[in-house]
């Protein structure tokens, strides 16, 4: 009755993989680590997060002005 089985489990595995591959190129990619990408599975903390690193200064901006 109810629960999930190996299928659905494995779906959500996929889904998961498959939502947080851009959320970890994007971290990467603005100087901050990837692995902040699994914020995005923790409700609230992830818009505080993406809030964060729109209006924040980059990491990588301040490599190319040479201040890091």
């Amino acid at each position: 009755m109810g629960g999930l089985g190996i299928g659905e489990l494995f779906i959500m595995v996929i889904f998961a993989v498959v939502y947080i591959i851009p959320f970890w190129k994007i971290f990467s990619k603005a100087g901050y680590p990837g692995i902040m990408a699994l914020t995005q599975f923790v409700p609230i903390l992830n818009f505080i997060v993406l809030y964060y690193v729109a209006f924040a200064k980059w990491p990588i901006q301040n490599q190319i002005e040479g201040k890091g």
